[in-house]
């Protein structure tokens, strides 16, 4: 979905000009690195070797050439595109286990995923499903989710109407006027607009590929806006396109529904983002074979075969920048050694976010350079999340569980959903959660009877505010006492009964049940103020200035962004974030050489074919 998508010969030109004018490193897609999967490992003293090795000082590789912070996607992404351009990298993660939003935790026998819920373009042959496949060697899996994917719930329990999302254009589309059938010219407009805007998706990699002075001329200029219809767009709401499209509020709603998976409400959510997640899931969703944490697991190898390493429990507290303005490593403070411990390379990642990498790892002096003033400025906190893992006595079949997301809205006007819930007191709002998205993660995954006999999984999101909970922020985690545990387990509550009026069946199957506020968020996978998304997918964020602005480099040399905040929001996303910042430090198009590999790939497969 996101790749190198032209829009205007003279500029592809420029592109590759500045591409092929700089230094060149190893090319990590230079051969098509695929083998055989080797079957899942299940035991789970073998695979903590791997996702859950604790740093050690003397275990530290020698005269390494990047420094990742952060283990996410967007980390372990770049780190293993490094790796496979012969580098050597170590990886420093600040929890017990490796993965960041693709970690897995276990409660009561029962696995519950953190972060990943489903993944489009997984296809064969889809670019997204190229990257991932070279990346992990072949080794990492997937299945395919059940057709409808989604269903979107509108209204109260007693009187509400569902509406399904089916796997295909056509049966996505078709599906939609079965439902509205007389709303043809509405649908097909807005899947018109859909596919003109996503298809130059790939506007936002090259934007924040070329340099940043010849991204402020298309911008000053007005060239980007004229070229792209991308950027066209970007400046209206959803809300607005849609408004101009129908009248019919239930429709309007289905059009709207995905804003969840990106935490922006619809009038201050960019058209051009909610296009490239509608079209993202066209073709349906996919899960991770063996679950969330197969991710890591199968990319950690490839780091470490080419001499880097991959550690747990590494919190970093400073990023090492000399007299000159230039990152040459970190400094990790752990409880476990008595002094802090410096490592060192001529190159830092960070996939920790621009509040922590800015905020957090750099002095007050540092933070003061323009460019990160500029970035700081625009770039806003997201809507804090609460999750609910619910473990099932029974399978898959026996609970009659579907490989399907529902979105329950109590509400079809969406935008009316906002403002009753974060107006409230704490006290107040467990009542007036507006929306739950509900999903059974055990039935995504095709392995998951093998892992977990008899357990079935259900997880639940919605948002929060921050503040409710703050006043326990500096307690320590799972330490915060009784009256924290009485205001989560309210929401918990809460959630659990609105889902249950829509699975009766599954009140009496209940086995375990854990909660996460903004806290666990903020504690788990680093984000600032409970965070889902990292910053703000607010429309500010899709503006030009903002995107070519949100980009891998930085005002410090050396030091290097990746992830969601430097592209977009979930695995996609961060996995593009991690390609946009490889290809700076590597000085190449990752794009142009992961696209001539596809080109290869054909060709060979019609020569066997042949």
């Amino acid at each position: 979905m996101w790749f190198f998508i032209p829009f205007g010969i003279g500029f592809v030109l420029l592109l590759l000009k500045a591409c092929l004018s700089r230094k060149k490193s190893r090319n990590p897609f230079a051969v098509d690195s695929r083998r055989p999967p080797a079957p899942l490992v299940i035991d789970k003293a073998e695979r903590r070797k791997v996702i859950k090795q604790a740093f050690s000082p003397d275990k530290i590789p020698q005269y390494l050439d990047a420094i990742v912070i952060g283990s996410g996607i967007g980390g372990l992404g770049a780190a293993a595109l490094l790796a496979k351009a012969g580098k050597r990298v170590l990886v420093l993660e600040q929890l017990a286990k490796i993965g960041g939003c693709c970690h897995t935790f276990n409660e009561k026998g029962y696995e519950f995923d953190v972060g990943i819920h489903y993944i489009g373009k997984m296809y064969e042959k889809s670019i997204l499903r190229l990257m991932a496949d070279q990346l992990t060697e072949g080794q990492l899996q997937w299945d395919k989710m059940d057709s409808p994917f989604d269903v979107v719930v509108l209204g109260d329990p007693s009187t509400s109407k569902q509406y399904n999302l089916y796997s295909g254009r056509d049966e996505y589309i078709e599906g939609l006027k079965r439902d509205f059938p007389g709303e043809a010219p509405a649908i097909n407009k807005f899947m018109e607009l859909v596919k003109t805007v996503s298809n130059r998706a790939g506007d936002m990699v090259i934007l924040k590929m070329i340099p940043l002075s010849w991204a402020r001329f298309l911008i000053c200029t007005g060239l980007v806006n004229w070229l792209s219809p991308f950027f066209k767009m970007s400046s209206k709401s959803v809300t607005e396109v849609i408004n101009e499209l129908t009248q019919n509020e239930e429709l309007k709603a289905i059009f709207g529904y995905i804003f969840l998976t990106y935490g922006v409400f619809p009038r201050q959510a960019s058209f051009s983002l909610h296009a490239i997640l509608i079209d993202h899931y066209l073709e349906g969703a996919w899960y991770p074979r063996g679950g969330a944490s197969e991710i890591s697991f199968h990319l950690i190898p490839v780091i470490q075969r080419a001499g880097g390493e991959v550690f747990a429990r590494a919190p970093v507290s400073s990023i090492l920048v000399n007299e000159e303005g230039k990152a040459y490593g970190v400094t990790v403070t752990s409880k476990k050694y008595p002094e802090p411990v410096n490592v060192f390379a001529p190159v830092v990642i960070s996939d920790a976010g621009i509040f922590n990498t800015y905020k957090h790892l750099l002095s007050p002096k540092l933070q003061l350079l323009p460019g990160i003033q500029s970035q700081l400025n625009r770039a806003r906190h997201g809507l804090a999340g609460f999750s609910l893992f619910i473990g099932l006595r029974g399978t898959r079949e026996e609970l009659g569980l579907k490989a399907t997301n529902y979105y329950i809205y109590l509400d079809k006007n969406l935008d009316k959903l906002e403002a009753p819930y974060f107006t409230v007191s704490r006290d107040e709002a467990p009542k007036h959660i507006p929306v739950i998205y509900v999903s059974f993660p055990s039935a995504k995954d095709s392995a998951h009877e093998e892992r977990c006999p008899g357990k079935s999984t259900l997880t639940a999101l919605t948002f929060a505010q921050y503040e409710w909970f703050k006043e326990w922020k500096e307690e320590e985690v799972k330490k915060r006492g009784v009256d924290y545990e009485s205001v989560k387990n309210t929401f918990a509550e809460a959630m659990l009964e609105t889902i249950l009026k829509f699975f009766p069946h599954l009140r009496d199957k209940i086995d375990c049940m854990v909660s996460g506020s903004p806290l666990s968020n903020q504690h788990y996978i680093a984000s600032l103020r409970g965070e889902f998304y990292g910053i703000s997918h607010d429309m500010q964020r899709w503006t030009p200035e903002s995107v070519a602005l949100f980009r891998a480099q930085t005002d410090i040399k050396n030091l290097y962004l990746s992830g969601q905040d430097a592209f977009l929001c979930g695995f996609g996303g961060a996995l593009n974030g991690a390609m946009v910042c490889a290809s700076a430090v590597l000085g190449r198009n990752l794009y142009l050489d992961l696209m001539h590999l596809k080109k290869q790939i054909k060709q060979t497969g019609s020569k066997k074919s042949n």
